[in-house]
């Protein structure tokens, strides 16, 4: 293709798809995890304060050797379903590619548990 021919050519087709979930304002506002920034407002310490405030027992901090994210705040009923070596790698690689370091993402996690089983007859 010439410079000419690119310059006439079509623009190429954008499109953006958005999909919004409202639910209602819960506390503690964490939902499921939180992924806290290395640069966020909030600190691991002052997740942990806010969680321990409103749901005593019912989150754990986890600290991070992360580039983006400093920390993990996350449902403990989450890890008797799944174990941290299986959750918390999906979760940190699906939140590095929308987080920056300045920013605290909070994910609401859907675990389901397929089990299938044969027994002698």
């Amino acid at each position: 293709m010439t410079p000419r021919e690119i310059l006439s050519s079509p623009e190429p087709s954008r499109k953006a798809e958005l999909v919004i979930k409202l639910s209602e304002f819960e506390i503690p506002p964490t939902q499921d995890i939180l992924l806290v920034g290395r640069k966020a407002p909030i600190g691991p310490e002052a997740a942990r304060r806010m969680v321990d405030a409103v749901s005593p027992e019912q989150y754990e901090i986890i600290s991070l050797d992360h580039e983006i994210f400093e920390a993990i705040v996350v449902k403990k009923s989450l890890l008797t379903l799944l174990p941290k070596d299986k959750l918390l790698p999906v979760v940190i690689e699906e939140g590095n590619r929308i987080a920056d370091a300045n920013m605290v993402i909070k994910a609401q996690v859907n675990i389901s548990v397929q089990v299938s089983r044969t027994v002698d007859l």
